[in-house]
């Protein structure tokens, strides 16, 4: 009988050494593992209580073989007791929060009361604690003098110049109180990071593997979990033999190093524990850590079967709900397609094309077993195909995928999408689709995975598809959607002024929506309100101003990234539902990039010439600004600067500056803008297509101040930013002022 429970909450912490004891299934005491005869020696570290690695025998706790036993812990009692160096750092800090006598926090009752009522934290408590500890105060409860403690890394503690013993630090920590801890954020008992018993990995976390030579080779764990024992075991005939404490000390340091080693052998400060080869152990923390660790390579990073990985580049012709799959992925990839009365016929055919002819198949699986496709036998399998059959046949069009591009930051990082099979060897996917994946086409690559059940493909159509995902779940905005070209071309064809005759008409609409039968000249936004439903109304402020739509028809403004991936697909998507949403976004780019070939887009460099007139009105205000700073710094010298409240002298000249140059590169700014007009570059910056006013403003008016975490620069030589300003110097140029902007150039210093 299986009994079900729901796992209210996962808790990580410490365990004591009486829990170890109650956990473990068998004390450890010898370092030996098999005997002259091969068998697991009992109370070694291969003892048959730990659980079972080779097929045929069964578990000595729960009577389990391989794959039913999951393995049990055993436990190593330490002759005497180490520090767990995971917690090296907070045995220090309680060292120094709690009285050396006492054992009580370094606080008295009624500033903790305080302190609680002031709403501090446990770790600003403990941050007041230790610095009592530091200037060597007393204790507020015993009043008893604090010695400074002292932590050398990576488990070593100093009570001035006294080394303190594991076995002091241990009576130091059953002494604090359990009100005490609670106070400091802990739920543990402090003395149970200093280690009694340590834990032994089941036998199924570490097993040895038979070499060709008939010898078995250990796992490093078992090879780290050897050299405690036989320390333990010296130690403990040292100690009983009555040998000098110098000896005794220096085994105890090295099962100490040996017990740290077990739980992480990349501790900085001590040389890691090494093979006869040389090659570095592999411990405990060493399996968790890093890329190819437990963590990232096998828990958040998956293998599947039936999937395939290509670079991926654009088409703007295919749905967002589909990708485009190359033949050569289409006659790898299969899935499994039972047969019935109505597709008897079609996957008849599909046996018959084979394997090597799109759309074939590779198997097919009867209730006597699988067989698979050749040339040979094709014909034989087509005719006794019967219904009930399952065929497993080629990719096809209209098949749903599980698409992705990692890293998997986000959900929408894997998305479902339909099959289009197309010639050439790469994935391609709809530019609308980029955002959610992060992905461009400079040489990226992306996986797709072909679910192999009814209920994975219904998972990937209802709740994975693209059109689902249109929303995105970390901002409540639209994150798929028309950018870029989209948006530029959308502005041309809305703009005011833009009239196309019928047959100009039909050629951009190319069949994406029906024109009105008798109308001879359409506006552009009569064109794009065909792609609206005809009972939509919204108002709402996009990058250009106020836009109106009444019943359907786009009565003024223009629509910018706003109407294409903002406000106006938002509405769409919660009014009329994903199917509206992914129809207009297919519509809307198809016709905005047609508007774009027609019209033409390019950037010039010439775009960026301003007229005589308006560099000199730039010009002018550059100087202005320049003299106002000047007179900044003169009123500063003479100290007669009016101070910001709550700054001193020197931090309210930084603002005042920071301040008049701002104002001056906004200025150029709006000279630089009017200046240039309406080209390709303003257009794209308006409407939200790429790039902004400010980057204009720095290509072809003035880069402006540079700041670094919102002040000037001010780092760089002794008083200086560079060695051809003078020391001191507080002017706008020796502090990244850049006057030039990016067409003219920039000088050295700049």
């Amino acid at each position: 009988m299986i009994v079900r429970k729901k796992i209210d909450r996962i808790e990580f912490g410490l365990f004591s050494s009486k829990m170890i004891k109650k956990l473990s299934a068998a004390k450890i005491y010898t370092p030996n593992t098999y005997d002259d005869d091969g068998y697991p020696i009992e109370g070694g570290l291969m003892d048959p209580r730990l659980g079972v690695i080779d097929p045929g025998i069964r578990c000595k706790t729960c009577g389990g073989r391989l794959g039913e036993c999951q393995g049990h812990f055993g436990h190593i009692e330490l002759t005497r007791p180490v520090i767990h160096v995971g917690y090296a750092r907070e045995i220090y800090l309680l060292l120094k929060a709690t009285c050396r006598e006492c054992g009580r926090l370094l606080i008295s009752d009624e500033d903790i009361e305080k302190y609680k009522a002031g709403g501090l934290t446990p770790g600003d408590i403990w941050e007041r604690a230790c610095r009592i500890s530091d200037s060597q105060g007393e204790c507020p409860h015993c009043k008893s003098k604090q010695i400074k403690i002292k932590f050398v890394r990576p488990y070593s503690y100093y009570e001035g110049d006294n080394s303190l013993l594991v076995t002091q630090i241990r009576e130091r920590f059953e002494k604090i109180t359990d009100e005490d801890m609670e106070v400091l954020g802990l739920n543990i008992r402090p003395e149970w990071t200093i280690l009694s018993n340590i834990p032994v990995l089941p036998i199924t976390a570490r097993p040895s593997i038979t070499l060709e030579s008939s010898d078995r080779s250990e796992d490093d764990l078992t090879h780290k979990l050897v050299d405690i024992l036989r320390i333990n075991q010296r130690l403990e005939e040292n100690i009983n033999s009555g040998a000098p404490q110098l000896i005794i000390e220096d085994l105890w340091d090295l099962l100490q190093y040996h017990v740290a080693t077990y739980f992480d052998n990349g501790i900085t400060g001590i040389p890691p524990a090494r093979h006869r080869s040389g090659r570095p152990l592999k411990t405990i923390a060493q399996r968790l850590k890093g890329k190819e660790g437990r963590f990232r390579n096998n828990l958040s990073g998956k293998r599947v079967n039936f999937s395939a990985r290509t670079v991926v580049g654009p088409d703007p012709n295919i749905s967002i709900n589909e990708v485009a799959i190359p033949y050569l992925v289409a006659k790898e990839l299969t899935v499994p397609e039972e047969v019935n009365e109505r597709n008897i016929k079609r996957l008849k055919k599909l046996v018959l094309n084979g394997p090597d002819k799109h759309p074939g198949a590779h198997n097919v699986i009867t209730s006597v077993g699988r067989k698979r496709i050749m040339e040979e036998n094709k014909k034989e399998i087509s005719k006794s195909l019967a219904i009930g059959d399952v065929v497993e046949r080629h990719l096809c069009d209209g098949d749903i995928v599980i698409f992705n591009r990692q890293p998997s930051l986000h959900r929408i990082s894997m998305m479902g999408h339909y099959v289009r099979v197309l010639p050439y060897n790469t994935f391609r996917l709809n530019t609308a689709v980029c955002a959610p994946y992060n992905a461009d086409f400079d040489g990226d690559e992306m996986n797709l995975h072909a679910p192999q059940s009814e209920e994975a493909m219904a998972e990937a159509e209802v709740l994975m598809k693209v059109q689902e995902n249109i929303i995105s779940p970390r901002f409540g905005r639209p994150i798929i959607g028309g950018r870029h070209d989209h948006v530029t071309g959308a502005y041309l064809l809305t703009k005011d002024g833009t009239v196309f005759s019928r047959g100009e008409a039909l050629q951009i609409t190319k069949g994406l929506v029906k024109l009105p039968e008798k109308k001879k000249k359409f506006t552009g936004k009569e064109i794009f309100s065909l792609l609206l439903p005809e009972d939509f109304s919204i108002n709402y402020t996009g990058k250009l101003g106020k836009v109106s739509i009444k019943d359907g028809k786009l009565i003024s403004g223009v629509i910018d990234s706003e109407g294409l991936s903002g406000k106006l697909l938002s509405e769409l998507f919660i009014r009329y539902g994903s199917d509206v949403a992914r129809e207009y976004i297919d519509k809307s780019t198809k016709l905005s990039i047609i508007v774009l070939m027609r019209y033409g887009m390019s950037i010039g460099i010439d775009e960026l010439d301003l007229p005589k007139k308006a560099n000199e009105r730039i010009n002018a205000i550059l100087r202005k600004a320049e003299a106002n700073v000047n007179k900044l710094i003169t009123s500063y010298e003479k100290g007669e600067l009016n101070i910001i409240p709550g700054k001193s002298m020197k931090e309210s000249l930084e603002d005042y500056i920071m301040a008049e140059l701002g104002k001056a590169r906004n200025d150029a700014g709006r000279v630089a803008e009017k200046s240039v007009g309406e080209n390709s570059a303003v257009i794209m910056a308006k409407t939200g297509a790429r790039g902004s006013l400010l980057n204009l403003t720095q290509m072809a008016g003035v880069v402006g101040q540079q700041a670094v975490r919102g002040q000037r620069i001010k780092r760089g030589y002794h008083y200086r930013t560079l060695s051809h300003f003078k020391r001191g110097d507080v002017s706008a140029e020796a502090n990244g002022f850049v006057r030039s902007n990016f067409k003219q150039g920039l000088s050295p210093t700049e």
